[in-house]
């Protein structure tokens, strides 16, 4: 069995500026594989969010929620869980998102909902979270330019980075491989994608550490 075929469904995973999407998008590309992408452009109430988080983050969540669990619930309809696929996210760290930006009275009627709606999701061959400080992060999301992400504040980063890192300490449900990302770029350096390619596709069955070494310009 190849490397590939034994891969038959790969989830990149991290905050908010690390590159994600991104690496979701070339390594359906280069595999061949499906792509499922999280969209969040289409959240009618996150540029309020990032603009007022208190008065906005349980419509945030919870249209969030519906559209990932619609997602999952459109995968087991069109018969995809036959062709390999590349998502970027994890349907689990939806309550991640609900615990962080929820009030005690929200978070309970978000919980009320969530018990009502989730579905079962399948479970990754391979889970890839890409770290990066929060630093790296605010600089790559100034870079991108997406509107709605400009009035995102430094305490909410700092909090979801940590969050995302306590998360995956705990995280045991699939294969899990852990890419240092800070100083890498797989999207527009070839050998930093060739290298973290080859990890991917040559993780083991447990947990995993990818550490590359900085880039450094002739």
């Amino acid at each position: 069995m190849s490397e590939e075929s034994r891969l038959q469904f790969i989830t990149i995973e991290g905050p908010i500026g690390v590159g994600k999407t991104s690496l979701a998008k070339r390594l359906a590309e280069s595999l061949g594989y499906e792509l499922l992408l999280e969209q969040a452009d289409e959240n009618p109430f996150l540029d309020r969010f990032y603009r007022d988080p208190v008065g906005a983050a349980l419509p945030t969540q919870l249209f969030f929620l519906f559209q990932r669990v619609r997602q999952i619930q459109d995968l087991r309809q069109s018969d995809l869980f036959s062709p390999v696929r590349v998502t970027d996210f994890l349907l689990e760290k939806d309550r991640l998102f609900a615990e962080l930006t929820l009030g005690p009275d929200e978070f309970r009627l978000y919980e009320q909902v969530y018990e009502q709606v989730a579905v079962d999701a399948p479970t990754p061959d391979l889970v890839v979270y890409l770290q990066a400080p929060v630093d790296v992060l605010a600089e790559r999301i100034r870079r991108r330019g997406l509107t709605y992400e400009q009035n995102i504040q430094p305490d909410y980063l700092r909090r979801l980075n940590e969050a995302y890192m306590q998360f995956f300490h705990r995280y045991q449900a699939a294969p899990l491989l852990i890419v240092n990302a800070a100083s890498i770029d797989p999207i527009h350096r070839e050998a930093d994608y060739e290298q973290l390619l080859e990890r991917i596709l040559n993780a083991g069955s447990g947990r995993e550490y990818f550490n590359p070494a900085p880039f450094i310009p002739a």
